[in-house]
């Protein structure tokens, strides 16, 4: 049985502000980031760091909604576990921490691994200018993106994209990204 203390506790030394697993709708995403605005007026966050996480926030939350590889019409068990994603937000110190995990298929791990891989090794400058040659390409997914949203995300929290690929079966792994902004 799951001991809910035990999981409260935990929540609570990590500082954990909101947390979400299920179903990501336009609707969620839009109550998120209202409660998440509301606590960080509460929190009385300067000006630039309250965007800063806004916005990573934003993209973060748009990845998730916007990159699921289900049919979101198949309602199917299978499909439905596979649509579920998680979100959880903390601050510890100074440091915002923005956690997402969410399936991906097998078949997309390696591209998206090797595009992470080379935001990381980036510098400003060169983030700044791959994201205007995106931008100018016109070469978007069939998903809408470009993969801005990722350098974006490099961009705005000024950190590198820590993230990792959880085999689960034949078809799925499960990815992690964990953003942190300072």
């Amino acid at each position: 049985m799951l001991d809910i203390y035990e999981f409260y506790d935990k929540m609570e030394r990590n500082k954990i502000m909101l947390s979400f697993k299920g179903d990501i709708t336009s609707e969620l995403l839009t109550s998120i980031l209202q409660i998440m605005e509301s606590k960080l007026d509460n929190l009385q966050e300067e000006p630039k760091i309250k965007k800063k996480v806004y916005n990573v926030l934003v993209e973060c939350l748009q990845n998730l909604y916007h990159h699921l590889d289900v049919d979101v019409n198949d309602e199917s068990e299978k499909a439905k576990k596979y649509r579920s994603a998680i979100f959880m937000i903390g601050k510890i110190g100074t440091e915002y921490n923005i956690i997402t995990g969410n399936y991906i298929l097998n078949e997309n791990v390696e591209p998206l691994r090797l595009k992470l891989n080379k935001i990381n090794v980036m510098s400003k400058d060169e983030l700044k200018e791959y994201y205007k040659e995106i931008l100018n390409n016109d070469l978007f997914s069939e998903k809408g993106g470009g993969g801005l949203g990722m350098i974006d995300i490099a961009r705005k929290s000024g950190q590198k994209l820590n993230f990792n690929f959880v085999g689960v079966d034949n078809q799925y792994s499960f990815f992690s990204l964990n953003i942190k902004i300072s």
